[in-house]
């Protein structure tokens, strides 16, 4: 069974991790599938979107336990940046949607926070997971959910290993929208697609603009926003939204 299937709709690439008999967990061939794939996504000019989902009833349950029998710092080291390795495709300068389609669990949790659009299925849920093995959160899980939901809060869930429901999720800003009656799917790719149809250029910086906000001072921010801006003016979507907002209609954006 191939670990993720990859396939691109209009500007959107679509990756879906593909081996449910194991809840979607973080196997080798999961993880090398996502890399080769993000790889390709991020090196395609007409692909500017990326949508992630799972098949079966889980979206991802975390890490392989199976690779878990070498627990020499070497050996836990490796397996974490070799997983780590994804980070710099998800948090890249194209739009990331996560469809979180059932159960993500310890580092599945934390694969999904790394969207910029988190969408959930009712029937989803978020497990951290990590207390209940005596591990430390992993895949950015303890950097990404303070900055989504308050650090108070993120502790609550961390360290009680508290279950959050797809309505909690929603509530307290861990996700951005509920779908219920299997429309899933669909939804995610219309905003994915969305996305995709956007003036990825700025969208981009933008994104790397927020990314960047909590480790810079005020000062630091607003240079960075200057500069990000002249980019912005320069490229030619700024050009073709001008000329649509002017024309009364609406832009087509290409992406440069």
């Amino acid at each position: 069974m191939t670990g993720v299937l990859f396939e691109q709709v209009g500007g959107v690439a679509v990756l879906t991790l593909n081996e449910p008999e194991s809840s979607n967990a973080l196997s080798k061939t999961i993880k090398d599938g996502l890399v080769r794939h993000l790889e390709q996504a991020a090196s395609t000019p007409d692909i500017r979107s990326i949508l992630i989902t799972g098949t079966g009833r889980a979206f991802c349950a975390g890490g392989d336990i199976r690779s878990f029998d070498d627990r020499t710092p070497v050996a836990v080291r490796g397996r974490l940046l070799d997983t780590q390795s994804l980070v710099g495709y998800l948090t890249g300068e194209k739009p990331v949607v996560m469809a979180v389609n059932g159960a993500a669990a310890g580092a599945g949790f934390g694969l999904a926070m790394l969207g910029d659009v988190i969408l959930v299925a009712a029937e989803a849920r978020f497990v951290p997971a990590f207390p209940r093995i005596g591990a430390v959160p992993d895949l950015g899980l303890a950097y990404t959910l303070p900055r989504a939901v308050g650090l108070s809060r993120a502790k609550d869930i961390l360290l009680r290993n508290r279950e959050v429901s797809s309505t909690e999720a929603v509530a307290i800003g861990l996700a951005h929208e509920r779908i219920e009656g299997g429309r899933l799917m669909e939804e995610a790719l219309a905003v994915a697609k969305g996305l995709a149809e956007g003036a990825t250029v700025a969208l981009g910086m933008s994104k790397a603009l927020m990314q960047g906000s909590f480790d810079m001072s005020a000062k630091q921010f607003f240079q960075a926003e200057a500069a990000a801006q002249a980019l912005a003016f320069s490229s030619q979507d700024f050009g073709e939204g001008v000329a649509a907002f002017r024309g009364k209609r609406r832009p087509n954006f290409a992406g440069r």
